[in-house]
Parts: C-alpha cells; structure tokens; sequence
C-alpha cells in the first residue's frame, strides 16, 4: 500500500514530509475507490434480490392459476421461467453474502476517514516535531488491520502472518 512504484530508494528518502503525505493520499484515494466499488455492487445486488424475488412471487402466482392453464404456450413458459429466475435469485443472494459488499462498503468508509483523520493530525504537526517512522507504522497498521479484517469476514479466518523483528525503538 505504501510503497513507490517507478521510484528507485535506496534506504534514503529526501523530502520525508512529501514521502509520508503521499503514502497517506495514496491510501485514502485506494478507500476511497474501493468504497465506490463495494458501494455500488452492495446497492445493486440488493435491487436484484428485491426485484428478482418480486418477479419469482408474480410468475409462480401466474402460473398457478387457471386462466393460465388454459394458455398452453404460457403454462408451458411459465414453469420454465419460475425455477429460472429463482436460480438467479439464488445466485444474486449468494454472491452477495459471499462477498458481504454491505459491510465492506462500512469498512472501507470507517478507514478512509481514519486515514484522513491521521492525515490531518500529521499535516497539523510541526513539521520539526514529525516522527515519520511512528507515521508509517499507524498508516501501515491501519491498512493492516482492515486487511485482516476483510479476510476474517469474507473467509471467516484469522490471518497468522509470520512474526515480524521488532522495529528499531519500538515494542512487539
């Protein structure tokens, strides 16, 4: 998340302040899409779940009464179409509470604005009293913990990653 593509360090990083805010814009700006995307996805599955199990309800009420009985061709059409369309509702209900589009739009949002609220606090800090390892480390751990987060909701897993050394100056 944070890293700089097409950019060549090599330990040293010349504007820090520059360095940190962009890392910052870079993260909320992923969030920020991310969000868009999983907002979208959540409020167009929940139309076809509602609009499908409408259309399901109508076509099997249709279909069981007699004027359509009568209708050999729509009798016919009818009993196709029912099992039809509940198999798409089927499909559109599962996809969605497999991928829980509602709860990772939530996500996203709640991180986003933790992101900038960080931000924020790193851009009101004098820039003499900046400690940008202690800024990576909050940005870092903020993505990290909402990945973890995703992964438990989508997989209902915990992640185990291999413990890391401890950084210089702090406590693990």
């Amino acid at each position: 998340m944070v890293e700089i593509i097409g950019q060549d360090l090599d330990g040293r990083i010349d504007d820090k302040d520059a360095y940190v805010h962009a890392a910052y814009e870079r993260a909320i700006g992923y969030y920020r899409n991310a969000s868009r995307s999983n907002k979208f996805y959540y409020k167009s599955y929940r139309f076809l779940t509602i609009f499908l199990g409408a259309i399901v309800t109508l076509t099997s009420s249709l279909a069981a009464t007699t004027f359509v009985e009568g209708i050999p061709w729509l009798d016919t059409t009818l009993d196709f179409a029912v099992p039809i369309i509940a198999a798409f509702l089927t499909i559109i209900t599962g996809l969605s509470q497999n991928f829980q589009w509602g709860s990772a739009w939530r996500n996203m949002m709640v991180n986003k604005q933790r992101l900038e609220g960080e931000r924020d606090r790193f851009l009101a800090t004098e820039p003499r009293k900046r400690d940008y390892r202690k800024e990576l480390l909050i940005l870092n751990g903020i993505v990290l913990a909402e990945t973890e987060s995703f992964f438990q909701r989508v997989l209902d897993s915990e992640t185990y990653p291999s413990k890391l050394p401890p950084l210089e100056g702090t406590k693990q």
